[in-house]
């Protein structure tokens, strides 16, 4: 682990004005724009009553884990313009948004996980099982992963946390302890990449053997062909977008367990790099809702249709009280 016998404990300011702007104000601009569009997704969702199906909820529970994430992420960047040193060295004010910054991701994840085994299932029931997921299967899944996510992301919370201990605290990330980073990390990130992979990838292979088993009858093959098309788009893009996003904090971590520098010593290089990871999580939390939930195209006309409805009920009530 970290050990520190050679830093000095005068905690000076390091960061730059102009540095700190250039990468405060970027952070800030992606988080409330992720907050803005993951709003829009749950009151739409919430709207037009889009919840009776159970990949509906799973849906909207992710946006809701991304609106956290972006919450938090806003936090810690207005912690970091106000006062960016305290991002550097530690500070009790940072426990509470790094904590809900490790919840709402890890949520995220669980929700990431939860759709592809919910489309898995929905997909091979025909073929190997007759297990049907319903809408209280959803539910229980939400509430489970909520219960794990705050447990597992309140820990040093609950005093799991190098705030008096020097030898293993995280320069990345302190207050934080580099072993709780790195068992939070390690299996999140595995599960994040080998479970989706699995789920879709058998999700392909099905389609692929039904488009097979109709070819040899003769039959129509169009609509498993474009869901076999749409499908595999849709992974690539997983991929792509867990790679970006995950990857670069996953080797920030790894930097920070193997790290036996100081704090001032690593300065920009790393903290750069530490910051520019927390956007790319943040632009995650755009690109989920456009992945799993709704297309531009599809977003707009379901807020034309609530509007629609908004209108409909004001008439509705002025005729009533004629």
């Amino acid at each position: 682990m970290n050990g520190f016998p050679n830093c000095s404990a005068n905690h000076t300011k390091i960061w730059s004005h102009y540095l700190v702007l250039a990468l405060g104000v970027p952070q800030l601009t992606i988080n409330v724009a992720s907050i803005v569009f993951n709003c829009a997704v749950i009151f739409t969702r919430l709207a037009t009553r889009d919840l009776h199906k159970p990949i509906s909820i799973l849906f909207c529970n992710l946006a809701v884990s991304d609106l956290f994430t972006s919450f938090s992420g806003f936090w810690i960047s207005m912690l970091f313009i106000t006062n960016p040193d305290i991002t550097v060295f530690g500070s009790r004010d940072m426990l509470a948004p790094y904590a809900l910054y490790t919840t709402s991701i890890l949520s995220t994840i669980y929700n990431l996980v939860s759709i592809g085994v919910e489309r898995y299932l929905a997909v091979a029931k025909s073929m190997r099982t007759r297990f049907r997921v319903a809408r209280h299967h959803s539910v229980a899944v939400v509430f489970i992963n909520w219960v794990l996510a705050f447990f597992l992301g309140c820990l040093p919370l609950m005093g799991w946390n190098c705030l008096q201990a020097e030898r293993s605290v995280s320069v990345l990330y302190s207050p934080f302890c580099v072993d709780y980073l790195v068992l939070i990390t390690l299996p999140h990130v595995v599960l994040a990449f080998l479970v989706p992979l699995f789920t879709y990838l058998r999700i392909i292979i099905i389609l692929r053997k039904r488009k097979l088993r109709m070819q040899a009858c003769g039959q129509a093959t169009g609509t498993y062909k474009s869901a076999e098309t749409q499908v595999a788009r849709t992974s690539i893009s997983i991929w792509l977008l867990a790679l970006v996003s995950y990857a670069p904090f996953f080797a920030g971590v790894i930097f920070d367990a193997a790290n036996q520098r100081c704090h001032v010593d690593l300065y920009p290089g790393a903290y750069i790099f530490r910051n520019c990871t927390a956007t790319l999580i943040t632009i995650t939390c755009l690109g989920n809702p456009l992945l799993y939930t709704l297309k531009l195209r599809e977003l707009g006309s379901k807020l034309r249709s609530v509007r629609c409805l908004s209108a409909n009920r004001v008439r509705a009530c002025a005729i009533e009280n004629l």
